[in-house]
């Protein structure tokens, strides 16, 4: 055998075998059977003063694990035992150069990803479809956003990623940025092309940011989208919650490259973490780290053939339409997550919410998230055959009992559904969000909000975009839409009541 290929798999041996480790929830094992008095947090001290209704519910071994920093178990923000072993084995299996645990959710990565890479006053581009997360770390950060509009299908009502092109005029507009954010994939599974948008970062010097909440799976499995890492992202926070094996908050950020320096990124996290941080939700990591190395491309092969039989045998459906790759068509949008469903339902003259209702309540089919027109679901390696069948027959009989003349007809829907002008309403940022969010504020009806400036995220949906972040001033345009939403059936989020605004008080 050649030497350089016996060394290689070697190499790739060892890598495996060293992924069979679990320092972290051996530690947190081992603390949890020995036998002792405790005398330190918390105060139900190992499960023996739980109240009842809880050990009920979950019996007594989770409290007997739920302990704070001891010894044995390492410390988050100064790791030099077990957490240091377990994010350098996440480090190794992601392909990063430094993973850190993240206790309080995608959350508190993304805002930490943006307190270390800009400062008060510092300019970020990021897309206008952008988590809310990233709104805080604007007002944490007093940054100041030069928002990208995304692709948008009008007649999906769906927001995609943003393109390369957009991005490259945001820089050439603005070359003192000091970093550049991403959403990738979107909540319905979009991606836009991360490589030249990364590549344009690079020219510029500076740091490409990426929320991957929904895409910690794509590493594992060749039809899966690019993963972030292997495109040339520097900063990568992914929620391992939300589509793998870990638990509910537990996340990772992952770093590569010499333009962020990983101090900044450790310290940054220790703002944003607690100081308590859950050694469940720790070790979950650590577990569903360890679950990837062992079982990741055949677990994500079960789940994409799950998918596959979903989309085919829901496409048969009358009256429903799958979101597909066909629909990948923009540079904003080149490629789709398989196992991201996303179904229009206008064509049973339904809203989504209100299938999204009777899914829920009467065919045991819950969703991940409905819309006017349609419901997106997402599925996982938790997935079961039976669970497939189970929405396939909640579609199905969901097709079957409703009549187009029970609600809207789909045009009707579409029009609904295309006819706000989100992406033509002006924008100005007359304030950092900081300063915004920090100032005195008031309440105003919509009629009275004209020209002063938001003190809250407003986000309407559809199309999902936020039309008004702390900072902005308050356009006719944006009141406009605002009604429009409202009159059409679509909801608002951030609004006081019904229709009352937070405004930054005016002075004197």
């Amino acid at each position: 055998m050649d030497r350089s290929l016996e060394q290689g798999l070697d190499r790739d041996i060892g890598q495996a075998m060293h992924q069979q480790h679990l320092p972290l929830l051996e530690a947190l094992r081992d603390c949890a059977q020995r036998a002792h008095a405790p005398f330190y947090t918390p105060g139900h001290k190992r499960g023996q003063g739980i109240p009842a209704p809880m050990r009920e519910l979950l019996g007594d071994r989770p409290f007997l694990a739920d302990l704070p920093e001891l010894p044995e178990l390492d410390n988050l923000f100064a790791p030099e035992g077990a957490i240091l072993q377990a994010q350098e084995l996440a480090a190794d299996l992601f392909g990063a150069a430094q993973t850190w645990f993240l206790a309080n959710g995608s959350t508190c990565g993304i805002e930490a990803a943006v307190l270390a890479t800009c400062g008060p006053g510092d300019t970020l581009i990021l897309p206008r479809n952008c988590h809310q997360a990233a709104i805080a770390a604007l007002v944490l950060s007093g940054a100041m956003p030069v928002f990208v509009q995304p692709d948008y299908d009008p007649d999906w009502g769906i927001a995609h990623g943003v393109s390369p092109g957009a991005i490259a005029t945001a820089l050439a507009q603005h070359p003192d940025a000091t970093a550049v954010m991403l959403v990738y994939p979107t909540y319905y599974g979009a991606c836009g092309d991360i490589g030249a948008i990364a590549q344009l970062a690079h020219q510029r010097g500076i740091p490409l940011i990426v929320d991957e909440a929904h895409g910690a799976h794509f590493a594992f499995h060749p039809d899966f989208p690019t993963p972030s890492l292997a495109a040339g992202a520097d900063i990568v926070v992914q929620s391992t919650h939300k589509v793998l094996g870990a638990m509910t908050q537990a996340s990772m950020l992952h770093c590569r490259g010499d333009r962020v320096d990983p101090s900044c990124l450790s310290r940054a996290l220790r703002l944003v973490q607690s100081t308590s941080p859950s050694y469940l939700l720790l070790a979950s990591l650590d577990a569903a780290r360890w679950q990837l190395a062992q079982q990741g491309p055949d677990l994500m092969q079960h789940t994409l053939d799950l998918a596959a039989i979903a989309r085919t045998q829901l496409a048969q459906l009358p009256g429903l339409r799958l979101l597909t790759a066909a629909h990948a068509c923009t540079p904003g949008f080149i490629a789709l997550d398989p196992t991201r469903l996303t179904v229009d339902v206008s064509g049973l003259g339904l809203s989504g919410f209100a299938a999204d209702e009777i899914l829920h309540t009467q065919l045991g089919v819950t969703a991940e998230l409905p819309g006017l027109t349609h419901l997106s679901f997402i599925l996982s390696l938790g997935n079961t055959p039976a669970d497939i069948e189970q929405l396939v027959a909640g579609f199905r009989a969901l097709a079957q009992s409703v009549q187009p003349a029970d609600g809207l007809a789909a045009s009707e829907f579409k029009r609904v559904g295309a006819g706000f002008p989100w992406n033509a309403i002006e924008v100005e940022q007359s304030q950092s969000p900081r300063a915004a969010f920090l100032a005195n504020s008031e309440v105003v009806a919509l009629e009275q909000a004209g020209d002063r400036l938001s003190a809250e995220t407003v986000c309407p949906y559809p199309p999902g975009i936020p039309l008004l972040i702390p900072g902005e001033r308050i356009s006719r345009g944006a009141l406009q839409l605002l009604k429009a939403v409202l009159e059409q059936g679509g909801t608002v989020t951030g609004l006081v009541g019904e229709q009352g605004l937070r405004v930054v008080q005016r002075n004197g």
